[in-house]
């Protein structure tokens, strides 16, 4: 696929997406700063590439086409590592030193919240990419979200359970960020959807081996499933330690490895585990009246174009943040960013790789669980479970 768009076609891609025209007035002024304060090494790399990618990849192709309000656009990328205290002196060089109009970013977690105290203070609108509830519950002014969150992934997954008959469930989850948020969150959701969790078991994102938590989970009667909350290589170690001892009930991961990453690091091992994922990963799978069909179509086609493999839903993420901003931006008529801030706030029915979006003043996330569809893992790839 030609990855560069015609004037035409990417206002297409806008109208289609319930994000307004770009406009562009005579006379442009300054550059547009987007800060990106990116995981795109270390243990987070697999997320954060892909966002790093998305970015520069869409920076690039409206910049070609005019820019928005007239202005090209100023991508700015730092790379924290993984390190939440690498991320705050990023934070802090993009708000203070970059002047940036608005920040995407935050791959994880515990980096996106050592970084929110300086966003909250610097007023600059940020849409961060990480999965905890934490990030947007409870409701900061200048912090939206795009990814999908640890609560909505435990009430997919609890209730696929609740519908195959299981009612009683192990949970194993790393010690920290995204994993002990979702552990938490499905602790507080399983008595409602009607799944007791028997079995609790914690391990490290360092941990080369699980094998003694989940022979723990093993030896524990009446445990129906395994659910594994954590992202990286940890779930893919438990995956191949849990095939490797011979447990055989069901194994549920969250949508912290919905990309096929996930698939090629536990190798076989991952046949037949269940997650919970946004219609990206099985894009080709969906139905043809589903409003998500075109746009995850067209981006995994042009990705797949540009970056030579298939989109995870982290690329997806970044996706749907600059659009939002960009129309916010665009809606606003200028980057000051209480008014973009109030843009972005005001979302509403954006069709995302995601899902579709609608923000309010309590809810700067605008999911609903209709943007989750649970996946399996089948001979290399991801297959609609419904």
């Amino acid at each position: 696929m030609n990855m560069s768009m015609s004037r035409r076609g990417l206002l297409a891609l806008a109208v289609g997406l319930g994000v307004s025209g770009w406009g562009l007035p005579a006379g442009a002024a300054d550059v547009i700063r987007i800060g990106a304060p990116l995981s795109t090494t270390g243990p987070a790399s697999f997320l954060g590439e892909p966002e790093k990618k998305v970015l520069e990849m869409y920076v690039e192709q409206i910049n070609k086409e005019g820019g928005v309000l007239g202005r090209k656009l100023e991508l700015i990328v730092y790379d924290d590592g993984g390190q939440a205290e690498k991320a705050v002196g990023n934070v802090k060089r993009l708000i203070q030193n970059d002047n940036v109009d608005v920040l995407i970013g935050g791959t994880t977690t515990a980096t996106t919240m050592a970084m929110v105290p300086l966003i909250e203070r610097g007023e600059v609108p940020f849409i961060s990419l990480a999965g905890a509830i934490v990030v947007v519950e409870p409701v900061k002014k200048w912090v939206f979200k795009v990814s999908h969150n640890d609560r909505m992934a435990a009430e997919k997954v609890l209730a696929d359970m609740r519908k195959r008959g299981i009612t009683k469930a192990a949970i194993i989850s790393e010690d920290a960020g995204f994993g002990k948020s979702g552990h938490d969150e499905t602790l507080k959701v399983a008595k409602d959807i009607g799944v007791e969790i028997i079995a609790d078991e914690i391990y490290s994102s360092k941990d080369p081996d699980v094998t003694a938590q989940l022979t723990k989970i093993k030896n524990t009667p009446g445990v129906q499933a395994v659910f594994n909350f954590g992202f990286g290589q940890g779930p893919a170690i438990v995956t191949k330690n849990y095939r490797q001892i011979g447990i055989t009930v069901p194994l549920y991961q969250s949508h912290g490895v919905a990309s096929k990453e996930f698939i090629r690091l536990a190798g076989d091992a991952a046949e037949g585990v269940k997650l919970p994922a946004s219609g990206l990963v099985v894009a080709d799978q969906l139905a043809a009246t589903d409003p998500q069909k075109p746009v995850v179509t067209l981006f995994s086609k042009t990705y797949q174009a540009k970056a030579g493999t298939d989109p995870s839903t982290f690329a997806g993420h970044a996706y749907d943040a600059l659009q939002i901003v960009m129309a916010a931006v665009n809606r606003a008529k200028s980057t000051d960013k209480a008014k973009v801030r109030d843009e972005i706030e005001k979302t509403s029915g954006y069709v995302g790789t995601g899902g579709i979006v609608s923000m309010t003043p309590a809810d700067h996330l605008g999911l609903s669980l209709r943007a989750f569809h649970m996946v399996e893992a089948k001979a290399g790839a991801w297959s609609l479970v419904d």
